[in-house]
């Protein structure tokens, strides 16, 4: 199913798109040795100079989204359009560097056959270089550089996704080799998804659900576990506590791909921040723009929305952040959004107020469950 979503994504969309590929250690290193051997080879030039580093732009100008025709699929895609690092300008020449110190890391870290997560990146590169990367910020957009400038992903260049995400409900998992675990039977903590996407790639995978839903916060999602509301509604429950992490979107990505079927729905607070979770799950994001359509799928918005605040107390409903304006300025000037999207984000903004799924606790404890079944019910989703 990937070789073919790879072909039609070659055969019908712009050409102009550029993607990451998906490289063995062997592969990845010989990109590093090559921009390496590129680089000292301009430094020895009869007339010697130090290049730039050309870059594929991570900004919303050089984003747009790509329709998959086979699969009816959405992602965020970049073009060729570069950015540079370069050694000669003050405000760039320390991300020059990084660049290069983050690639040595790498190399080293796939001639050993490990792989490491961004934190533990961070902290090597804090004792070996702290002043170039006093900050994880400092290492995260250095990875996504070095991604930018090798185009392949980060998983080929040994780096592995930290994982805050669980899934709890109606699936078998089984790694190659140890036991199936039931996903229905872990209890409101629900089940770890690992960092490791080699291993996620290759779980087999097993379920009788029509739904997976998505939960944006933690609390929500251990009270769903904890009322087993899958055996309700015949679904899957996965969060990502927030902001979704890389692993929680393969896995999901994964599961959209081998269960076609399943719908695909979003539970998230009625705010910017809510809509944008859902659209980096349905997307992808422009940060990780090479990669993106590996870790999207197609999502729908169950709740809350705005037909639904009625269900709510006014006194819950609290006013808009200034960053929640930011993150609306920014979703609005996107060209993600559906038009059905766009009205319930004019319609936060019009208001000035927020709501968060929490409030439907003022119900009854046990009103989240019927909630969901009355939505669903209804196929009230977009």
């Amino acid at each position: 199913m990937e070789d073919l979503r790879n072909s039609s994504l070659r055969f019908f969309s712009d050409q102009e798109l550029c993607y990451a590929d998906i490289l063995s250690p062997a592969q990845a290193r010989a990109r590093i040795e090559v921009s390496v051997l590129n680089f000292l080879k301009i430094l020895n030039a009869s007339n010697p100079a130090i290049s730039d580093l050309p870059l594929i732009e991570r900004k919303l100008s050089n984003s747009r989204v790509s329709h998959d025709v086979l699969t009816e699929l959405s992602s965020v895609f970049l073009s060729h359009s570069a950015s540079t690092r370069s050694l000669m300008r003050s405000n760039a020449a320390r991300a020059f560097v990084r660049v290069w110190k983050v690639m040595e890391m790498c190399n080293q870290i796939l001639l050993q056959e490990k792989r490491v997560t961004q934190r533990e990146l961070y902290y090597k590169l804090l004792c070996d270089s702290s002043d170039l990367f006093p900050s994880q910020t400092d290492v995260n957009r250095s990875i996504q550089d070095v991604v930018a400038l090798l185009r392949c992903s980060r998983y080929s260049l040994g780096i592995m996704a930290s994982s805050r995400g669980l899934i709890a409900g109606r699936l078998l998992l089984q790694e190659p080799g140890k036991d199936v675990v039931d996903c229905s039977v872990s209890g409101s903590s629900g089940h770890v998804i690992s960092g490791d996407l080699n291993l996620l790639e290759n779980l087999v995978l097993k379920t009788d659900a029509r739904y997976l839903i998505i939960v944006e916060k933690h609390a929500i999602f251990q009270r769903l576990a904890e009322d087993r509301i899958f055996h309700q509604i015949p679904s899957i429950l996965i969060t990502a506590k927030g902001y979704p992490d890389m692993a929680t979107r393969f896995l999901l990505h994964r599961l959209s791909l081998a269960f076609p079927d399943l719908a695909i729905l979003a539970l998230v607070d009625w705010n910017p921040a809510g809509l944008a979770i859902l659209c980096t799950f349905k997307f992808g994001s422009v940060g990780m723009g090479l990669e993106a359509y590996r870790y999207a799928c197609n999502v729908k918005w169950l709740g809350l929305r705005a037909d639904d605040l009625h269900l709510l107390p006014e006194e819950s409903l609290v006013p808009l952040k200034p960053k929640d304006l930011q993150i609306a300025k920014s979703l609005m000037s996107s060209e993600i959004l559906q038009d059905k999207h766009k009205e319930e984000l004019a319609l936060m903004v019009q208001r000035g107020r927020r709501a968060e799924i929490e409030a439907l606790h003022f119900n009854g404890y046990d009103f989240l469950g019927k909630y969901l079944a009355k939505k669903i019910v209804q196929s009230d989703y977009i």
